[in-house]
């Protein structure tokens, strides 16, 4: 039993350090959506934020609010577009220099505009691609410099469900890119085991977002709020990888990997 009691006690002993510990939180594509939500629940939790995305009026709004609602909390945006890699640079560093640090790296930013392919929208299933993987490298790059600089700190990266399998139509190269962005952070995480810094790879179910607020097929598709609330438990637990929400997804996950491609194909 007594064993037992300090296990419980170490737990939420290491639990506590890691909530204080993470205080420091850089969000990319903050402006709606996950981005937005998570910003929110963070600053609930007394986090200090650096918000980054293209529509800084968004942003202002976001920070207005949430100085409005927790005053103690620090609330700093910047205006970013992801795929122009060398301000992606320039602006973590200018994050990092104002907060001190950064302990925690959320990879948010992604797009999910894209048309079947051999249709005639090459140019929207690049843009798709490149802001989801190629976007996502100069992200990770530039906070891992951060994160190595200081031995310390967590990389968060935003992946799909949908990355489990191919998927048809216009959710093809959005599949494909969270795929590659899946594989790219479990190579990160065996990259830094055993070292202080922590690499997680969240692989969300339908949240309603403005990204899949048009789909048709949406199954088990939860509200934002709830999306949100689930995912920002998952990242606190600093998983490698985690489904989310848990409940159905985990279970649908490991249904994804075994069933027909043709009954995958009708889930979207």
């Amino acid at each position: 039993m007594k064993s037992n009691w300090n296990t419980i006690f170490n737990n939420g002993e290491d639990m506590f350090r890691k909530a204080i510990y993470r205080k420091n939180i850089l969000i990319t594509g903050a402006s709606s959506g996950l981005g937005e939500g998570m910003a929110r629940a963070f600053a609930a939790k007394g986090c200090n934020l650096a918000l980054c995305a293209r529509r800084t009026d968004n942003l202002q709004r976001i920070k207005a609010d949430i100085e409005a609602a927790h005053p103690s909390v620090t609330v700093l945006v910047k205006e970013l577009d992801v795929c122009n890699y060398e301000q992606v640079f320039q602006v973590f560093g200018e994050f990092r220099d104002e907060l001190g640090s950064l302990d925690r790296v959320i990879v948010n930013a992604g797009m999910g505009k894209g048309a079947s392919m051999g249709t005639g929208h090459f140019k929207a299933n690049l843009r798709t691609a490149e802001t989801n993987f190629v976007a996502a490298l100069a992200q990770c790059e530039a906070a891992m410099e951060i994160l190595r600089a200081q031995n310390s700190g967590h990389l968060v990266t935003i992946s799909s469900m949908s990355a489990l399998r191919g998927m048809p139509r216009s959710i093809n190269i959005y599949a494909a890119t969270k795929a590659g962005l899946r594989t790219l952070t479990e190579g990160l995480r065996a990259d830094v085991l055993g070292t202080p810094i922590a690499v997680s790879c969240m692989l969300p179910g339908f949240i309603l977002t403005d990204i899949n607020r048009d789909l048709k097929r949406a199954p088990l598709r939860v509200d934002l709020d709830t999306g949100c609330r689930a995912l920002i438990k998952a990242i606190e637990r600093e998983p490698g990888e985690a489904m989310v929400p848990a409940w159905p997804w985990v279970l649908m996950g490991g249904l994804m990997k075994v069933l027909p491609l043709s009954v995958v194909a009708k889930m979207t």
